[in-house]
């Protein structure tokens, strides 16, 4: 038995809770999984879980033993990677979630650069807007916006972008443009199921919230860019949502001289579970790559 590998099971087993999904995470057979726990148990004679009909929790010792093998997997990785050099880069298999919109605009992309700097290495893309569990899905790394729900959730801030009313020029030659927030209670917007439809904004300390209304709501972002770029209505977005649009005039931002609360993006790491060297790079090369981003649009403009 490779002990390193019994030791990547089991404590893929106890993240999961079950042998069936560690299987699935691991793309093994789940009577595969169960002889190794097995054999993991009579080599070291004693009794690493219990199992119950709720699932799989670590006894005592199982607890014990799962965060000495968490740590000591973590020293190996480490430790390789200080012997491949940085030169060598990064191998094995990296999952990392993400809002479809914006990893189709903006992680996808550069993610060619990423893989050039480590051959060795493969990359699951999990593309969701909703909040999925990292552990039951064997998620590296995630890439948020917005406020974490989790208050306990282990994340790195990694950039902030503006946000504003956009709409194309095509739909404001129609409806006319919103000069105020007012004005807004006659438009079109196209809401997005997480966003309330009381849309706040600051202008020299003083704050206005106006109820918007709109025949379209969507669940997933790309719905919300899809029905903006089509004159149906205006919305409020990050600058990330509509880089292209922005720069090439296809959509623009109104009523500049009031401000939106601006969102942020994290790198969110598992609970409990310590960051790999491979989600630390990854996250430390998307925020690289959003500063490039940044930088060259403020140059543009």
């Amino acid at each position: 038995m490779d002990r390193f590998q019994a030791m990547a099971t089991f404590i893929r087993v106890v993240d999961t809770g079950s042998f069936s999904a560690a299987a699935r995470q691991l793309n093994i057979g789940q009577p595969a999984v169960s002889k190794i726990v097995a054999q993991l148990e009579a080599r070291l004679q004693t009794s690493l879980l219990t199992r119950s009909t709720h699932g799989l929790t670590p006894t005592e010792a199982g607890q014990r033993f799962y965060e000495r093998a968490r740590a000591a997997l973590q020293e190996a990785e480490e430790a390789d990677l200080a012997a491949r050099g940085a030169g060598k880069g990064l191998s094995g298999k990296l999952r990392i979630s993400a809002a479809t919109t914006f990893a189709r605009l903006h992680v996808i992309p550069r993610l060619p650069r990423f893989l050039e700097q480590h051959p060795e290495l493969d990359v699951d893309v999990i593309l969701d807007d909703r909040v999925i569990d990292l552990i039951a899905e064997g998620i590296d790394v995630s890439l948020r916006m917005g406020n974490l729900s989790d208050s306990t959730a282990v994340a790195r801030k990694l950039a902030t972008s503006p946000r504003s009313v956009i709409a194309t020029p095509g739909y404001l030659a129609k409806k006319g443009e919103p000069r105020t927030p007012a004005e807004l209670a006659e438009h079109e917007a196209i809401l997005y199921n997480p966003q309330p439809s009381l849309w706040s904004f600051t202008r020299e300390g003083a704050v206005i919230s106006i109820a918007v209304s709109g025949r379209i709501r969507v669940s997933a972002a790309e719905g919300q860019r899809a029905a903006v770029l089509s004159h149906m209505g205006l919305c409020i977005a990050s600058d990330w949502m509509f880089a292209e649009e922005l720069e090439s005039g296809a959509v623009r931002k109104v009523l500049t001289a009031w401000q939106l609360p601006p969102i942020d993006l994290w790198a969110v790491f598992p609970n409990g579970r310590l960051a790999s060297a491979k989600a630390r790079q990854f996250a430390g090369f998307v925020e690289t790559v959003m500063v490039e981003s940044s930088l060259s649009h403020s140059i543009l403009e």
